[in-house]
């Protein structure tokens, strides 16, 4: 009798110690966060175990030879399903204008997001804003530019001015019941390539993480938004100390993820390695400190490898647990660049077969599969 007792003591000791351990490894960096967005990182760190959901950044809005057509997608056209997880960017929200910097109305980003929400599918926003010291783009590497939106900065009342703006919009965001539509959102991103005013070459990791702490505070206890998951995001790396670099705190994110993209120069092996090593580091990273996992853009431009997808993109991500995995905006023709820039097939595209493959793959989550998973609703 003693020894039964015993035993049952033991697994109701031992399920409570699970239990335990998933709370805190789905405990969001807002305490404060919504049921929708509690329920939504729940359910991603369920699924993210044996599943990754893909996703296409502005996928409803335009695509090769089109632009704003009802219930358009380059990726339908393909497998007759859309994304798991569609992206949308913020850039020049921040001046008020109506269109974002890809060209995009606001109105009509938040129709498809609440759209692609209403189906069941996750959102992601990233925000290319200019440089609030010196007035230019995204791309200005202006010394001390981060710096200067920091409390006490010259820009630092700008910058707040810019997340007024932001939060307006996403605030915005409501579905059918009113309630908030939850966002994973990526702001300082590639944070540790040379590109933008907020990287390495234009501010120190100190700097940086300031930054993220002031953006994450005011989001969140100032403008009251709830339903943001924060993202952490970097560019390529060889290492963890590397990665965490400029990152902010566990009490200020919610995943970790990197962007890496494979060039014309690169050959397919250089490619996969250089994303395992990644996706190893970053999985890690995520484990120890109870977060989701992610390979937030990736992409290979035009899709010029007619097997990319079940034989460069698949064995690189396949044995990681990832959340999402998403690839770039399908634009078309540039004329700055005199080529095509499109990351998704299409139909007729050189790699769409194989992509059919690739879609049919029991761990790659598309809508149909992630609607009927209920990601927002307790599970």
């Amino acid at each position: 009798m003693k020894l039964n007792r015993f035993f049952l003591t033991l697994i109701l000791f031992s399920r409570c110690f699970i239990a335990s351990d998933e709370a805190n490894a789905q405990s969001l960096s807002d305490k404060a966060a919504t049921k929708e967005t509690v329920a939504l990182y729940k359910n991603l760190h369920k699924l993210s175990k044996q599943h990754i959901i893909f996703g296409h950044q502005d996928d409803l809005a335009y695509g090769i030879n089109w632009r704003y057509i009802e219930g358009k997608s380059d990726i339908k056209d393909v497998v007759n399903d859309y994304p798991g997880i569609y992206g949308w960017d913020l850039g020049r929200i921040e001046h008020d204008s109506l269109r974002n910097i890809d060209g995009v109305p606001f109105d009509k980003i938040r129709r498809y997001i609440q759209e692609g929400y209403k189906k069941g599918a996750a959102i992601t926003l990233s925000w290319h804003f200019d440089n609030p010291l010196t007035g230019g783009s995204s791309w200005d590497t202006t010394k001390n530019s981060v710096a200067a939106i920091l409390p006490g900065g010259a820009k630092h009342q700008l910058y707040v001015s810019w997340l007024d703006k932001a939060a307006k919009f996403i605030s915005s965001l409501k579905g059918d019941q009113r309630e908030a539509i939850p966002i994973l959102f990526r702001p300082f991103h590639e944070v540790s390539g040379n590109w933008f005013w907020w990287g390495r070459n234009c501010a120190s990791p100190a700097e940086v993480k300031k930054a993220w702490r002031f953006t994450v505070d005011y989001l969140n206890n100032t403008k009251k938004l709830h339903n943001l998951i924060f993202v952490y995001n970097t560019n390529g790396f060889t290492n963890e100390h590397e990665f965490l670099k400029y990152y902010p705190g566990d009490d200020m994110v919610d995943v970790v993820s990197f962007d890496l993209y494979q060039f014309e120069n690169q050959d397919k092996k250089t490619f996969i390695n250089a994303v395992r090593n990644d996706l190893a580091i970053i999985s890690k990273i995520a484990k120890q400190k109870n977060k989701l996992a992610a390979f937030a853009e990736t992409g290979y431009e035009a899709v010029p490898d007619a097997t990319w997808w079940t034989e460069t993109l698949w064995p690189a991500i396949k044995d990681y647990p990832l959340s999402y995995v998403l690839v770039w905006r399908n634009a078309g023709y540039m004329p700055s660049t005199k080529k095509m820039h499109y990351y998704a097939p299409f139909k007729g595209q050189i790699s769409a077969p194989d992509f059919k493959k690739f879609y049919q793959l029991n761990s790659i989550l598309f809508e149909k599969k992630i609607g009927a998973k209920k990601i927002y609703q307790p599970n």
